[in-house]
């Protein structure tokens, strides 16, 4: 499927790399297909977009919260995951949507409303936690500044 996007411009996606959400996301309830894109040009994946099927002209900035935060562990109601089924650890992908200001150290996640995907059937929901563990904004420039160091002493 070709899909002309306002970030990465004409692109193709295959069939299989669409993800499917049933329910829509939050905020969004008529959006439900994406394919996770990343800038192949800036060679980083931690950062990636959740780019809608449905609206080309909609991209939203996601990534793995364990680069920001490694003890990431929410606990959802097993109702919530019944679009998801079957799951466990080994074939869940979790990722929270990134909000980059203007002011890129007030870059933060939203570790609250994380999506949670069924990598094996692409399947995927987006869910708000009840715990008060986890923040809507959480500060991660200098987490990504820090491993962003560390990556280029490794290199």
């Amino acid at each position: 499927m070709k899909l002309l996007t306002k970030i990465f411009g004409e692109t193709e996606i295959s069939d299989d790399k669409i993800l499917s959400f049933p329910k829509g996301i939050i905020g969004f309830p008529d959006l439900k297909r994406f394919a996770l894109m990343y800038d192949e040009e800036k060679g980083t994946r931690n950062i990636q977009w959740l780019q809608s099927i449905d609206e080309p002209a909609f991209a939203m900035p996601v990534m793995d919260p364990l680069h920001v935060r490694e003890n990431y562990s929410p606990e959802v109601n097993d109702d919530v995951l019944e679009d998801i089924k079957p799951i466990d650890e080994n074939n869940t992908l979790v990722l929270v949507t990134v909000t980059v200001p203007h002011d890129l150290t007030k870059m933060t996640v939203n570790l609250k409303g994380p999506f949670l995907i069924n990598a094996d059937t692409r399947v995927g929901v987006q869910v708000i936690l009840d715990s008060d563990e986890y923040q809507v904004k959480y500060p991660i420039y200098d987490i990504l500044k820090k491993m962003k160091e560390q990556n280029t002493v490794m290199s």
